[in-house]
C-alpha cells in the first residue's frame, strides 16, 4: 500500500501532510520560540469557545483521559459529591476515576441508545441537595450519542451546581459557546476534531472558580491550578512538554481556521456521516442509534447476523484495503464503530464502504443485516 491507512476511529485520526510536517522540527521546551507557540495555541483554543473573557485554558501532557482526571481533581474539592449521568463507557470511566480519587459519586443510569435527560438530572439534584457537581460526557463515543450540553448547563446554573464537561469528541465540531453555556471545566484533546496528533489534552476552567481550585488536586503532575499559575508566571510548562504535539496542534488549528472553523468542520463531518450511513444501509447494515440522537462523530453499527461474521476477520479485511475500523463498546449487542472525523471527506467514506463490501464478499456474507 502506497499511502497511510485511513483511521476511521474517534482518535488518533488521519492527519494532513501539513500537520505531519509540523513535527519535523525539534524545539527547546523552555525556549522563547516554543513558549510563543504554546501561548498562541492557548489563545486560539479560547477563541474557538468564545471563552476569552470567562475562562482560562490549561494544557496538559498525556491522553485525553489524563485531562479528565486532572479536571475533576482540580475543580472539585475532596468532599465533593458528583453526579455522573451514565449512558456509555466514557461516562462510566468518569465515574470510576472520580471515585478512585476519593470523591463521592452517584451514577444516574441511562439507556445506551438514549441521550441523557435534563429532567432526570434535575430530579436527582432536587432529591439530593448534597450533590455539588455534574460530569457530562458531551458526545458518548461508546455509541456516538450526543448529550444535551446546553440543557444540562442551564439546570446546573439554576441549581448552583458545578459542571464538568468531557467534550473530547465534540470540541471544534459541535457548537460550544462559553458566552451562553456556563461550565466550570470543559476538557478536550489534540488528537480529536481539531485533527492534531494525540499526546496533549487541555482544560477550560471558569475564571470565577479558578482561585478556589488551589490545593484540591491529589497529584503534582495533574494539578491544573499549579500548571496554570506556572504558565502565567513564566510562559513555560512545569514539566517536559510534548513539543512536537504542540507544534502539530498549532498547525492543525491554522488549518481549522482556514477551513472556516467549527461550522465548516461540522458540515464536513455531517457529509461524511451521510455518505457512510447511506452506503452501509445499501449493504444491509443497521445503525444502532436513532438519527435524532446521533452525533456526526462516530457511528455504531449492528454486526452482521450471518454465521460467518467474525470481527477480527472483518477488521483485517478492511485494514488490508486501507481502512481501520473500531470495535464495538456495547455489552448487550455485538457492534462495531466507524468514525467520521479526521482529515477525510465523503469520498474517503465511500471508499471505506467499498472496502467493507469487498470484505463481506471475501467472508461469504451477502448482507450486513443484523440478527434482530
Amino acid at each position: 500500500m502506497d499511502r497511510d491507512r485511513i483511521l476511521l476511529t474517534p482518535g488518533p485520526l488521519t492527519t494532513t501532510l501539513r500537520t505531519k510536517l509540523a513535527m519535523l522540527r525539534d524545539w527547546g521546551s523552555w525556549d522563547a520560540d516554543f513558549n510563543a507557540v504554546t501561548a498562541r495555541v492557548r489563545q486560539r483554543l479560547l477563541e474557538i469557545v468564545h471563552g476569552q473573557d470567562s475562562h482560562v485554558v490549561v494544557p496538559l501532557q498525556g491522553s485525553g483521559t489524563f485531562s479528565v482526571e486532572a479536571a475533576v481533581a482540580t475543580v472539585t474539592p475532596r468532599d465533593a459529591h458528583i453526579l455522573v449521568p451514565d449512558n456509555g463507557a466514557y461516562c462510566k470511566r468518569a465515574g470510576k476515576l472520580s471515585q478512585m480519587m476519593g470523591r463521592r459519586v452517584t451514577l444516574l443510569p441511562v439507556a445506551e441508545d438514549e441521550p441523557i435527560s435534563a429532567a432526570a438530572v434535575e430530579a436527582c439534584l432536587t432529591a439530593d441537595p448534597s450533590l455539588t457537581h455534574v460530569i457530562l460526557i458531551h458526545c458518548e463515543t461508546g455509541t456516538g450519542v450526543e448529550n444535551p450540553l446546553k440543557d444540562i448547563a442551564a439546570l446546573c446554573e439554576r441549581h448552583g451546581k458545578g459542571l464538568i464537561v468531557d467534550a473530547m469528541s465534540s470540541f471544534a465540531a459541535l457548537p460550544i459557546d462559553a458566552r451562553s453555556t456556563r461550565f466550570d471545566a470543559l476538557i478536550a484533546a489534540s488528537g480529536k476534531c481539531l485533527e492534531g496528533v494525540p499526546g496533549m489534552g487541555f482544560v477550560f476552567i471558569r475564571k470565577a472558580v479558578l482561585d478556589g481550585c488551589a490545593g484540591h488536586s491529589h497529584s503534582l503532575a495533574m494539578d491544573l491550578h499549579d500548571q496554570w499559575a506556572y504558565m502565567e508566571k513564566t510562559g513555560q510548562w512545569r514539566f517536559t512538554p510534548p513539543t512536537h504535539v504542540v507544534a502539530a496542534l498549532d498547525e492543525a488549528i491554522t488549518q481549522f481556521v482556514e477551513e472556516g472553523g467549527q461550522p465548516a468542520r461540522l458540515a464536513r463531518y455531517q457529509a461524511n456521516g451521510r455518505a457512510l450511513v447511506d452506503g452501509m444501509a445499501a449493504l444491509g447494515f443497521k445503525v444502532f442509534l436513532r438519527p435524532q440522537v446521533q452525533a456526526p462523530i462516530i457511528y455504531t453499527f449492528h454486526a452482521p447476523g450471518h454465521a460467518a461474521y467474525d470481527f477480527k476477520r472483518f477488521y483485517a479485511g478492511a485494514k488490508a484495503r486501507g481502512f481501520m475500523l473500531y470495535p464495538g463498546k456495547l455489552t448487550q449487542v455485538e457492534t462495531f464503530r466507524v468514525g467520521c472525523i479526521g482529515a477525510i471527506g465523503p469520498n474517503e467514506m465511500r471508499q471505506a464502504v467499498l472496502a467493507v463490501s469487498e470484505t463481506l464478499g471475501e467472508m461469504g456474507i451477502a448482507s450486513g443485516a443484523p440478527a434482530l
